[in-house]
């Protein structure tokens, strides 16, 4: 094609520059022939391209196609990889709300448990505050026990008569009562059940005694008095109580 084209421009510039004979065409004409023969190796040139230019576009339509599969694959796969990191984290969220869960029962427990032990050990500390004197009030109870039975042994009549005696009588009675009064500030209760039903837990029976008078299991003598500590009895009283029918 290019030597067509090469020719041409050589007979073109010929037909200009040869001297004119009389048997030669006129230049024009030459110059006709020349165009025409220009158009038609352009006509072919572009007919040539047209040809290679349809091998490329039939080859090019299977590219097309294997990139069009490919972004769809592509647009498939970036489609499903979101849908799998969802479900992933959805995972790991349920796993973390689960140790979440169990974290928070061992806290509630190891709160309950430390609550508990403040507790006790509020009612340790309590328990010890008030008892702490039991033992040492529980034995001033016979010297209690001792003074009053001196102050009852001494008959009236005696008291009457000996004046001596009556001091001493009334300083022994006013001991036993500062004594009581010494216990009571610190917690420490006489119990006197005399007339009351009788209770295992507050009363130990020495006898019984018949008394038609007072329903059986009635307590009808008292021979040592109870005492309690804050409600808790350090000494059950020893009593008779009325025997049954």
């Amino acid at each position: 094609m290019l030597r067509s084209l090469a020719r041409s421009s050589a007979i073109r510039r010929a037909a200009l520059l040869s001297p004119l004979s009389p048997h030669s065409p006129p230049p024009h004409t030459l110059l006709r022939a020349a165009a025409a023969q220009q158009r038609w190796l352009c006509a072919e040139k572009k007919a040539a391209e047209g040809e290679a230019a349809e091998p490329a576009a039939e080859a090019a339509e299977p590219a097309a196609e294997g990139a069009a599969a490919e972004g769809a694959a592509a647009a498939a796969s970036d489609e499903a990889e979101p849908a799998d990191r969802v479900a992933e984290l959805e995972a790991q969220v349920a796993d973390l709300e689960t140790q979440l869960k169990e974290k928070h029962d061992r806290m509630m427990l190891g709160l309950a448990d430390a609550d508990n032990a403040r507790r006790r050990a509020n009612i340790d500390v309590e328990n010890a505050h008030k008892f702490a004197v039991g033992k040492f009030a529980k034995s001033l109870l016979d010297v209690a026990d001792n003074l009053g039975r001196a102050a009852d042994s001494v008959p009236e009549e005696a008291i009457a008569e000996n004046e001596q005696l009556k001091m001493l009588h009334e300083g022994v009675t006013m001991t036993s009562t500062m004594l009581l009064k010494t216990f009571e500030q610190h917690g420490l209760q006489r119990v006197d059940p005399l007339g009351e039903k009788f209770d295992p837990n507050l009363h130990n029976a020495l006898f019984e005694v018949p008394d038609p008078a007072q329903e059986p299991g009635t307590i009808a003598h008292v021979q040592n008095y109870g005492y309690s500590l804050h409600d808790r009895v350090i000494r059950p009283a020893d009593v008779g109580i009325v025997a049954k029918r």
